[in-house]
């Protein structure tokens, strides 16, 4: 079976500048891809070219078996869209709003309005049905795009910065919603995002973009352990600090550290954690503090461009 999504060497120049530069991308069936990077990387011009809603300059893409640029209308019927800047009428309702897009994909009046209900129940917006959109908060707008890119069931859904200007509370809001579609329908997801956090949360794997090119791609975990060992510290009185170096300089390089702690990249990982402590044990070593650090996608953004990425933080 052919992946629903299949880019090679997809390109996208305005002018000069070359906004996506020749990536490749496959997402297998099911899975919850994330596409992540800092503002202007490439991540919308790439989303807008699959989503057929802009030409490439170069290569080709398939979504849902279907040439983007060949067979634009076959690919729209299979696929949601929930764009960033996506406008929603604010005069209109919740259910006004899902009625008039069964309407436009050809739903049966009686079938549309039993998806309705069931996609304001999705959401969590059943009781917010018939107010006026222009009453709803940033949050409860964003689900209900999601509630209207879901009406006609698409194989693939495009979700572009869904979380962007969202609080905390709506973001882990939206984020179960993600994973209860792709959990109870197996819906393919390709999520944008400059966010770490939710790409670390929501995707298998992710494809890291920046300056219009892909420079990473894994799940993060395997990205991560790509950068290297977590950063083990330990916290110990300045008597001990020699002992404590010793006991520990076989587990692992040091790392720079604060007064009164030593820091290594800890090889063996959360396993080793157990051996360095009873090696500090038998040095006599008092520990008044132990924490370990994986490293992030943050970490491997670095990793990649020499960068931290802008906007990462949640």
């Amino acid at each position: 079976m052919t992946n629903p999504i299949e880019a090679t060497n997809l390109s996208r120049f305005f002018g000069d500048l070359k906004a996506v530069d020749a990536i490749d991308i496959s997402v297998a069936s099911g899975e919850v891809f994330g596409f992540l990077g800092p503002n202007g990387a490439g991540k919308s011009t790439a989303v807008r070219m699959l989503t057929t809603l802009l030409k490439p300059s170069s290569g080709t893409a398939r979504v849902a078996g279907f040439d983007v640029v060949k067979e634009p209308s076959a690919v729209r019927k299979k696929i949601g869209v929930a764009l960033q800047d996506a406008a929603i009428d604010p005069l209109m309702t919740g259910n006004e709003l899902l009625r008039l897009q069964c309407v436009l994909h050809g739903l049966p009046k009686r079938s549309g309005m039993k998806r309705c209900g069931e996609l304001l129940e999705r959401v969590g917006l059943t009781a917010a049905g018939d107010r006026r959109v222009g009453t709803y908060s940033g949050g409860m707008r964003r689900r209900l795009d999601l509630a209207l890119s879901l009406v006609h069931e698409p194989e693939v859904l495009f979700l572009d910065e869904p979380t962007t200007g969202l609080d905390p509370t709506s973001r882990m809001a939206l984020w179960e919603e993600v994973r209860n579609l792709n959990k109870d329908l197996g819906t393919t997801v390709f999520l944008t995002t400059q966010y770490l956090e939710e790409a670390d949360q929501l995707a298998e794997r992710i494809a890291i973009i920046d300056d219009g090119r892909i420079v990473r791609e894994g799940s993060p975990a395997s990205l991560k352990s790509d950068v290297g060992a977590p950063t083990l510290r330990v916290d110990v009185s300045e008597s001990d600090l020699l002992s404590a170096r010793e006991a520990m300089s076989c587990f692992g390089e040091e790392r720079p550290a604060r007064r009164n702690r030593i820091a290594i990249g800890l090889v063996s990982g959360t396993t080793g954690i157990t051996d360095v402590l009873k090696a500090l044990e038998d040095a006599g070593v008092e520990i008044h503090h132990v924490e370990l650090d994986e490293p992030s996608l943050d970490d491997v953004f670095a990793d990649a461009t020499g960068r931290r990425l802008e906007g990462g933080q949640v």
